[in-house]
């Protein structure tokens, strides 16, 4: 299957797995968490960004290789490798009213948010600081240095081999 995204305002095909990277507070979700579920998966819910949802729900396919990076903690880095391993469904946690992630206006006949399953690849021998990432200007168009919030960002295969090589894999 090709596939094509905008990337920094040009079109790039995609032919085979895409690159994201996705950002979690390691007090609510961290990667020792994913590589401790059982089979090292997990659904990645509680998205409640639409620019984020519609990358979970129309995007992010099977296959679809994450840069697993921590956030809000001292030193916010690139920590892993995760895979997607099921592509965007409905986020069910927007439906229960006692969860964290409720949202009354997700029904299941009309649901609003979405997330994906993934699954633990692995840790990256040294992590990648955003202060390190910062100073390399083949990274400056990267979505993450450039004040987006998104806690999905697409990644470009540049920017993933060279985050990878600098985590001292590859």
């Amino acid at each position: 299957m090709s596939r094509s995204y905008r990337m920094h305002n040009e079109e790039v095909p995609m032919t085979d797995s895409r690159c994201w990277l996705f950002k979690s507070e390691p007090s609510g979700f961290s990667l020792e968490d994913l590589k401790n579920r059982p089979d090292a998966t997990e659904q990645w819910d509680g998205v409640r960004n639409y620019q984020a949802r519609n990358f979970l729900r129309d995007e992010i396919m099977v296959g679809d290789r994450v840069l697993f990076y921590h956030s809000n903690i001292a030193e916010p880095a690139v920590v892993g490798i995760a895979e997607v391993v099921k592509a965007g469904y409905p986020d069910w946690t927007a439906l229960d009213p006692e969860g964290d992630h409720f949202d009354p206006r997700s029904t299941p006949e009309n649901p609003v948010w979405y997330m994906v399953d993934v699954r633990f690849v692995r840790e990256l021998p040294r992590p990648v600081t955003l202060a390190e990432l910062k100073g390399i200007p083949a990274l400056s168009e990267m979505a993450l240095l450039n004040r987006s919030r998104l806690s999905i960002q697409p990644v470009t295969e540049a920017e993933w081999s060279l985050i990878l090589r600098l985590g001292g894999v590859q």
